[in-house]
């Protein structure tokens, strides 16, 4: 872990959020004291509702051929 003053914060704020960014924590002083502390984010995931999900995918009509074909019969229909 990093500590820096408030100065050093202000005049290298870049630097010190890549670092946080990269994992590394860094603590910023006021007086010698700890008022501030840089982390890295962790994304908030929300979780899949899967019967929403199963809701969905069950209301779509099957398809009557394989993707595959259907990219290939547009790429040979495209004119150039």
């Amino acid at each position: 872990m990093q500590t820096v003053n408030l100065v050093e914060a202000k005049a290298h704020l870049s630097r010190l959020v890549d670092l946080a960014k990269d994992g590394e924590s860094v603590c910023i002083l006021r007086r010698g004291k700890v008022v501030a502390q840089l982390v890295k984010a962790e994304p908030v995931r929300k979780p899949i509702a899967a019967s929403a999900l199963r809701l969905l995918t069950n209301a779509m009509t099957p398809q009557k051929e394989s993707a595959a074909e259907t990219v290939r019969t547009m790429r040979d229909e495209a004119r150039y």
